[in-house]
């Protein structure tokens, strides 16, 4: 995949497939350590132990519609190239938590992406699903909790376009002020 963000896209959908209701998703760019850390989280349940036992072999799936699961080998291939790794913690019934870890600087290094259009899509494709994004570049953080949001729009639904458009675009904006405020902030 050419960016990062398609990549969490990817391991949420998993999330959402395995009967989650909450997926945290975290990405930390710690320049200063020169290291970029993505976290995706879920409560749902768990990876089968066939999978688990070689996560990042794509012939193993559990997906019914195709035969392939390359979500996870692709993630840990992309964190290898990159002088990083995959680490996959997961039990059953309590979720599954995937960190991958890149050199920040690494010339191999795909970009971040739009994770503005990565969050929204799915907030507005699993309005029943709360997310909860962090992103953090060096000490400066932003997050978005869909949790408040549902509770602050009580008689608005977060899959109305408007809304959806407008949250995009604050992710935006919230994630360009971060950079601002780190003028260095590279890919």
């Amino acid at each position: 995949m050419r960016e990062l963000s398609l990549h969490i896209l990817d391991i949420a959908e998993n999330g959402i497939t395995a009967g989650a209701d909450c997926i945290h998703i975290a990405v930390n760019e710690n320049r200063i350590e020169d290291l970029l850390t993505i976290v995706i989280e879920d409560n749902g349940h768990g990876m089968p132990a066939e999978k688990f036992q070689n996560p990042t072999d794509p012939f193993i799936t559990t997906r019914t519609t195709r035969r392939v699961g390359l979500g996870l080998s692709l993630l840990a291939a992309a964190a290898d190239r990159c002088e990083g790794n995959m680490n996959i913690e997961t039990e059953p019934d309590r979720g599954t938590r995937v960190e991958a870890t890149f050199r920040y600087a690494h010339i191999d290094r795909a970009p971040i992406g739009d994770m503005a259009a990565t969050i929204t899509t799915l907030i507005m494709g699993n309005p029943k699903i709360d997310f909860v994004y962090t992103h953090i570049i060096d000490n400066n953080d932003f997050v978005l909790d869909t949790r408040e949001l549902k509770e602050d729009m009580q008689d608005q639904s977060l899959t109305d376009p408007v809304l959806i458009h407008h949250l995009t675009q604050s992710i935006r904006n919230s994630l360009k002020q971060l950079a601002l405020e780190n003028p260095n902030s590279g890919r």
